[in-house]
């Protein structure tokens, strides 16, 4: 017999969001560790916000969801808001119900400014990092550095000989022109420089990032750095290693 095809659905739903979460899903365990930190930073939470007036975003749903915004890798916090309203993962993990409003982005980033003018993110990472059942994951002793290209914001016809000589069509027609960082920048990204990813890709105004990690701690970022062109990752990996790593030979699993 054929079902019925109900393209509206039902009104009302008495599933619970858990229900419907997997009992082997990996935002379990880090949901119940995330509540832990969180119930050790109440008073500090509270130290931040006035007795009276409008209720604010709760800090514990906030750093919740920028925790999903690292994970997934969400662009923006504008893009966080639309997948929390319609995503029941999220919501669940952060602690909404299916009929809780989603907060507009502009009030979700005035709110976490102040928990980060407040230093809440480093006290919630270092308890987080520090939890009994996530410090034996850390090394400092193991640990990758990667590096990417972040385009800028900017053209090619922005990109102009810095002495301002054959700059007569505004940089409109700069084929066949031989163009180096050494002589040319760009008037809007000044800090930006010209790059190619690899021999015969096209090249591009941008910065170099680097990111180092333990290798224990899938995710576990915990060093960032944008720099210009010249800047190499093999320099930031020394740096990144500390004064404990001296003496040693480099990881043979570093990559540029």
């Amino acid at each position: 017999m054929r079902g019925a095809f109900v393209d509206q659905g039902g009104l009302f739903s008495y599933i619970a969001p858990e229900a419907r979460v997997p009992a082997n899903h990996s935002l379990r365990k880090i949901r119940e560790l995330v509540r832990d930190v969180l119930g050790e930073l109440n008073r500090s939470l509270g130290r931040l916000y006035a007795s009276e007036g409008r209720p604010s975003i709760p800090p514990e749903q906030l750093l919740s969801a920028l925790l999903l915004q690292v994970f997934y890798g969400i662009r923006s916090e504008r893009q966080l808001m639309e997948q929390l309203d319609y995503n029941l993962l999220y919501r669940w993990f952060v602690g909404l119900s299916p009929d809780d409003p989603i907060w507009d982005p502009t009030t979700f980033t005035k709110n976490r400014e102040r928990l980060q003018n407040g230093e809440v993110f480093t006290k919630f990472m270092t308890k987080l990092l520090n939890h009994p059942q996530v410090k034996p994951l850390l090394s400092d002793e193991h640990f990758s550095v990667d590096g990417t290209l972040i385009e800028a914001w900017a053209s090619h016809k922005s990109f102009r000989p810095k002495d301002g000589s054959g700059d007569e069509d505004g940089g409109a027609n700069f084929h066949g022109q031989q163009r180096k960082n050494d002589t040319h920048a760009s008037t809007s990204d000044p800090d930006s420089r010209l790059y190619r990813k690899a021999a015969g890709r096209e090249a591009k105004l941008c910065y170099m990032g680097h990111a180092a990690m333990e290798k224990a701690w899938v995710g576990g970022g915990r060093h960032r750095h944008v720099c210009h062109r010249h800047c190499r990752a093999s320099r930031f990996g020394d740096h990144a290693q500390g004064p404990s790593q001296e003496g040693r030979p480099p990881h043979n699993g570093w990559r540029r």
